[in-house]
């Protein structure tokens, strides 16, 4: 699982380093792809591998699994970490989630999404009465 919140940075060449509490779950690579929201998504090769099995699985006669089918797959690189944790960041994906040197790496639960800090900022403080209205549904009582 992948918790926390971090602010790494790019380097020149576009590469990014993991949290270290994250590696030991990549060893066998990962595969970076768009996010929702304008992040990306980074998954392990195998949590990768799961998503592409249920998206074989869904009805391609739906023009929304064709459209999300394809830009979840035509973004999608795949990488292995370094000696030093790191991995390249395509420039296609930089530019769709508007990333410069500065950059918020999150765990988000079975992956992680690596945002621009000041989208990051002004999507929690959208999302955060949601948020807070959801915690009572999911856990009422609590």
């Amino acid at each position: 699982m992948f918790v926390g919140t971090y602010s790494p940075k790019l380097d020149a060449k576009g590469r990014l380093i993991l949290p270290a509490k994250f590696r030991s779950q990549l060893e066998e690579g990962v595969v970076v792809t768009r996010g929702q929201e304008r992040c990306l998504a980074i998954y392990s090769a195998e949590a990768f591998d799961r998503r592409r099995q249920l998206l074989e699985q869904a009805s391609l006669s739906d023009r929304r699994v064709r459209g999300y089918v394809r830009m979840f797959a035509s973004g999608a690189f795949e990488e292995q970490l370094d000696r030093q944790g790191r991995i390249t960041i395509a420039p296609v994906l930089r530019t769709y989630a508007g990333l410069q040197r500065d950059v918020t790496v999150i765990g988000s639960s079975g992956h992680i999404e690596v945002w621009d800090p000041t989208a990051w900022e002004t999507y929690l403080a959208a999302e955060e009465e949601a948020f807070a209205a959801l915690d009572e549904e999911i856990f009422p009582g609590v």
